[in-house]
């Protein structure tokens, strides 16, 4: 079968967990309880010294899921990534650098943009599923309506402040059907090691209707 594109991928899950880890050991586990929940779409962010570790034991414990690594910002982080295993890479924003790396590899990636003018420079390479970052809860939503008619061919994930109540504001619009949020792996669910939690979490986000 071939790679997914990052469009297929998004269209897996209407909520991708972003996932900071500190300790590789439970990502396995931490894997397995997002899966059962119903989410196979997340992104691992390239933060902390365990974030490689962590993501080669979730492609591990979980083959079936599409597992991103995030906070990319050189092509030497987009080798790291694709080293790794990741299946795709997310990154803040866009550089030539960066897109240059993209091209060079057909690495599915989503780029973060906050205007107009950064959406032209990423489709002018090739890029048209994006990350609005940041989008501040439900604010966004009206940017990226109003880039709907601009712009009919992208297609968005926002992500920075959002929470459950603000997601079906966003799958509601047309270019919009994955958002992106943390609350998914609170912090003290992962550190107490409550996979019970986080599968009950993952069953709450996976059930979001889209448009």
């Amino acid at each position: 079968m071939n790679p997914r594109t990052m469009r297929e991928m998004l269209a897996r899950t209407p909520v991708m967990p972003i996932l900071t880890l500190h300790d590789a050991r439970w990502a396995g586990d931490l894997a397995l309880a997002l899966v059962r929940g119903g989410i196979s779409v997340f992104e691992v962010v390239m933060r902390t010294p365990q974030s490689v570790a962590a993501l080669r034991a979730m492609l591990e414990a979980t083959p079936e899921a599409d597992i991103g690594m995030g906070t990319l910002m050189t092509s030497a982080d987009v080798q790291t990534a694709r080293q790794a295993g990741a299946k795709f890479g997310v990154s803040p924003g866009l550089t030539a650098e960066l897109a240059g790396a993209i091209a060079a590899t057909q690495f599915p990636f989503l780029p973060g943009v906050a205007t107009a003018s950064e959406v032209m420079q990423a489709r002018g390479w090739g890029l048209k599923e994006l990350k609005y970052f940041p989008a501040q809860g439900a604010a966004g939503a009206h940017w990226i309506k109003d880039m709907s008619g601009v712009f009919p061919d992208v297609l968005f994930c926002p992500t920075g402040g959002i929470r459950p109540a603000d997601i079906p504001t966003y799958l509601k619009l047309p270019n919009c059907s994955t958002v992106g949020g943390s609350w998914v792996v609170p912090q003290d669910m992962l550190g107490d090691r409550d996979w019970a939690g986080i599968t009950a979490l993952a069953q709450q986000a996976s059930a979001f209707a889209r448009h």
